[in-house]
């Protein structure tokens, strides 16, 4: 069964579209499946429209993140109380694109490998109401990132991605609080050796609520997790 782990932060104006898109798109395939949407710590009404569209959707699994806030933390909620073979993370606002993951899908089940990560920056993909300078910002974040680590793979910050359960067992426990955890979860998979494949996913700005992403707030933390990481791959380097 595929898992979809969704954090939501004050998004009622969102999850119907969502959900229901998503879901509509997975029995088409038909892929089995579970949305597992974790509401963190909302103060709109996230809560009781989960609560309705979970008597509509039989595949929705709304949770409570019951620990600190955020959507590190959220995520990390989701991703220890999910229940298939494997597991991806979008959304709420349904930047990313379902039929995507259908494709995505059909790649982890075929080719062998750990996990297929997403691109939005590679032939194929398409990227609509995306502000210039957050992409800017967010295509100097990913050649950082190549650089410092020595692979071609170009959105390691874009959170679009599918693993199996077998590798997720592998990165847990996770570490991160906030958005950082975009890059916690691919980077810890590459230095631990995780087989992947990457293809391209489309990506479109958000029709209702607002972003929870501020940039700045953002540098220390993912300088942690690039440190951290990088110490983890120098000792596995020096323990062969």
């Amino acid at each position: 069964m595929l898992s979809v782990v969704i954090p939501a932060h004050n998004e009622e104006a969102s999850l119907r579209r969502t959900i229901v898109t998503i879901a509509t798109t997975l029995r088409g395939d038909p892929i089995p499946h579970e949305i597992v949407v974790v509401d963190d710590h909302s103060t709109d009404r996230t809560w009781e429209v989960l609560q309705h569209l979970a008597g509509e959707v039989p595949e929705l699994r709304p949770l409570r993140n019951n620990g600190p806030n955020g959507f590190g933390n959220a995520i990390r909620f989701g991703l220890e109380n999910y229940t298939g073979d494997r597991v991806t993370i979008m959304m709420a606002d349904l930047s990313d694109d379902p039929n995507d993951l259908v494709r995505f899908d059909h790649a982890l089940r075929t080719t062998g490998c750990d996990c297929v990560f997403g691109s939005r920056a590679m032939p194929g993909a398409t990227v609509r109401g995306y502000p210039r300078a957050k992409w800017m910002a967010n295509r100097c974040a990913n050649l950082f990132l190549c650089a410092v680590f020595q692979y071609r793979y170009n959105d390691t910050t874009n959170p679009f991605k599918l693993y199996s359960r077998a590798l997720m067992d592998r990165l847990l426990p996770l570490r991160s609080a906030g958005f950082e955890l975009e890059i916690e979860i691919p980077l810890k998979a590459i230095v631990r050796g995780a087989r992947y494949t990457v293809l391209p996913n489309d990506w479109n700005g958000r029709e209702a609520g607002e972003s929870k992403m501020r940039l700045l707030p953002l540098v220390r933390p993912y300088l942690r997790v690039v440190a951290a990481c990088l110490a983890e791959r120098w000792r596995r380097r020096n323990d062969r």
